[in-house]
């Protein structure tokens, strides 16, 4: 009977033991896997690290997003994805402050100024891409000019057309926004801060934002999906790897008065 015991003990005792080594092994080939794919990473993307205390670091970051994006996906509750992208080794503050710390400024209206030249418009067309008509120039990359000093002064002072002045849409307001846009692409303002923006990859953005306007970019076209999604199509500045080859499609005509992100809130299109 003691033999028994002392045997019962002994195969419990190394089975508890093969789950540990059977959890300690999973580990080590998921951080061996994850490493693999942070190294990879780096090399798609160009990024090298001053020393291996900035390099773990970064790579306990990369870590924590890629298991945020993965876990977004698998829900697939939402009508947009996420990907890792060139930015995946950046905690959202970081991001924030390298990419959306431009303040919109107020534009400046002509002395000769009327109201608001689109607002008798009574029909606009189904659905708009100004991409398709020649009118909107290709993605830039903007990095993190506005913020470390590397934007190219003398090219930004340097334009084809100058533009004497501007007018803005109504604020809170995205049927005049769509009459606008229906006419020519428009300047707007966004809340671009939450991580869901950070790593957007496809579909129809719907949030997590909020109204604090940090960033610009520009409405190009609107339309609605298959579903009777209604969207608007936004030209970003933070390269092609970005998004839809640089462009987010943001839905439109939601509850609140200022749009999905304050889209609705602060933009504008050149007089003259």
């Amino acid at each position: 009977m003691a033999l028994t015991l002392e045997r019962k003990f002994i195969l419990s005792t190394l089975l508890v033991l093969g789950l540990w080594a059977s959890e300690a092994m999973s580990r080590t080939l998921y951080e061996a896997s994850m490493s693999e794919r942070h190294e990879q990473w780096m090399a798609d993307h160009g990024r090298v690290y001053k020393d291996n205390t900035e390099k773990e670091m970064r790579f306990k970051i990369f870590n924590d997003n890629v298991q945020f994006i993965e876990s977004f996906n698998s829900a697939g509750n939402r009508p947009y994805k996420l990907s890792i992208n060139q930015f995946a080794d950046l905690t959202n503050d970081e991001f924030q402050a390298s990419h959306n710390g431009y303040k919109i400024p107020s534009h400046p209206r002509l002395s000769n100024a009327t109201p608001f030249r689109y607002e008798n418009v009574t029909a606009v067309p189904t659905s708009m891409d100004w991409r398709k008509k020649g009118a909107v120039t290709p993605i830039k990359d903007q990095g993190q000019c506005a913020t470390d000093g590397t934007c190219n002064t003398k090219k930004e002072a340097s334009h084809a057309a100058k533009i004497g002045g501007y007018e803005n849409v109504p604020a809170n307001s995205e049927s005049a926004l769509l009459k606008a846009v229906a006419n020519q692409p428009i300047s707007v303002s966004i809340d671009a801060g939450g991580a869901s923006f950070q790593f957007y990859s496809s579909g129809i953005f719907t949030g997590d934002c909020g109204t604090d306007l940090d960033h610009g970019v520009t409405a190009v076209g609107y339309g609605t999906t298959a579903d009777g999604t209604k969207y608007w199509l936004v030209k970003n500045s933070w390269g092609t790897s970005w998004g839809e080859e640089g462009y987010i499609r943001m839905q439109r005509d939601i509850a609140a008065k200022e749009g999905l992100c304050g889209i609705a809130m602060d933009s504008s299109y050149p007089t003259a």
